[in-house]
């Protein structure tokens, strides 16, 4: 398991495009604001808001308790930074320092290789793997809700300013690279995981993912057209279930307890987008249950639109809008299924730890309790 110059490369791109969606959003939001358009403008500040707050909360409870391992004090100014919204930045800071001196510096063969006893490339790609979860964690609580609210304001007016096309273009690239990214970083975390290689598989399980989350976006966005109460109760509902869900799964990915309520939380709005395995475990069926729920809810809500046409769609638009929700749903489905039956990477049975050349393989990482699949 070695981090490479390709994954330094990997994840500067990241940051470049966490930082270019984070300043999409804020011009975005002061556009709003400069065209007195509030509602759109506070809806759009709040999802960044609810969104870097989480990912604040769990990024200081992973310093603290990577620091408690290490036998250290936590630092106040870890605190200070947290609340600055400068933890993800801070984050990348000693990830990218690790990563390229691991990639570009590091040689196996120094002296000091058997006295070390953490092995720096383990240790970068944890840190990248971290990385990738916060960013995966704020790209769906924040960037599927932004999404969701450009496509209702394109379909609303029929057209959008150049920050609207570039929000709904930045937000597409952000949910495509946090969700394929995270999902090739934790299996490289875990060595009892086969990889994902190749260009096949990744683009693959891309196209499931983008397909499948396009297809429910636009089935909200006219459910909110129709109404937003209702709409409301849905989301509402169904992120309900996905706590529950989480509950009745025992996570186990915090150490802490209140943490832990957190993540479910977490977990229960994740699964109002996409599914996603959060133990590690068999999941045909709930995967199969999911699909099913989704197919059922997005006729349903395809059907009442049928019987009660909205007055600013006119039929020929509202057909347009029904056969791409159809056409993307099904897409999504069939590289669904490419993935898992031909190209999924095919788990190995877990190994014990053992020893090489006197060096204890690690195992211990906390995303051995959380795999997106």
């Amino acid at each position: 398991m070695k981090y490479t110059k390709f994954n330094f490369m990997m994840s500067v791109l990241g940051i470049i495009i966490y930082i270019t969606d984070l300043i999409v959003d804020i011009w975005v939001s002061v556009r709003f604001f400069h065209e007195e358009q509030y509602v759109f403008g506070v809806l759009t500040v709040s999802f960044m808001l609810f969104g870097t707050l989480v990912v604040q909360c769990f990024s200081y409870s992973w310093f603290k308790t990577d620091l408690k391992k290490a036998g250290q004090e936590s630092q106040h100014y870890f605190l200070l930074l947290h609340f600055l919204q400068g933890g993800i930045f801070t984050r990348y800071w000693f990830a990218l320092k690790k990563g390229y001196h691991v990639a570009f510096k590091y040689s196996n063969k120094t002296d000091n290789f058997i006295e070390e006893q953490i092995d720096p490339h383990k240790e970068a790609i944890d840190r990248m793997t971290d990385l990738s979860m916060l960013r995966l964690f704020e790209t769906y609580m924040e960037g599927c809700p932004q999404l969701v609210l450009q496509l209702y304001i394109f379909l609303e007016h029929g057209q959008a300013n150049f920050s609207q096309y570039a929000a709904i273009m930045v937000s597409c690239c952000a949910i495509s690279w946090a969700t394929v990214d995270f999902q090739v970083a934790l299996r490289k975390s875990l060595p009892d995981k086969n990889l994902l290689n190749g260009l096949c598989p990744k683009l693959t399980y891309l196209f499931y993912k983008l397909f499948t989350l396009l297809s429910w976006m636009l089935s909200i966005v006219l459910l909110f057209f129709l109404n937003v109460n209702i709409a409301l109760c849905l989301l509402l509902f169904l992120w309900f279930l996905g706590i529950l869900w989480a509950f009745k799964n025992q996570t186990q990915f915090c150490v802490s307890m209140s943490m832990e309520f957190l993540y479910r939380i977490v977990v229960g709005f994740i699964l109002l987008f996409t599914f996603f395995n959060i133990k590690g475990q068999n999941t045909k069926c709930p995967m199969s249950c999911y699909y099913i729920v989704r197919v059922l809810v997005t006729l349903g809500i395809l059907i009442v639109l049928w019987l009660c046409p909205l007055s600013i769609f006119n039929s020929d638009y509202f057909i347009s809008i029904s056969v791409v929700i159809a056409l993307t749903f099904l897409l999504g489905i069939i590289f669904l299924i490419v993935y898992y039956g031909t190209l999924h990477p095919k788990r190995s049975k877990e190994m014990k730890p053992d020893e090489i050349d006197g060096k204890p393989v690690q195992i211990d990482c906390r995303m051995k309790y959380f795999l997106m699949e």
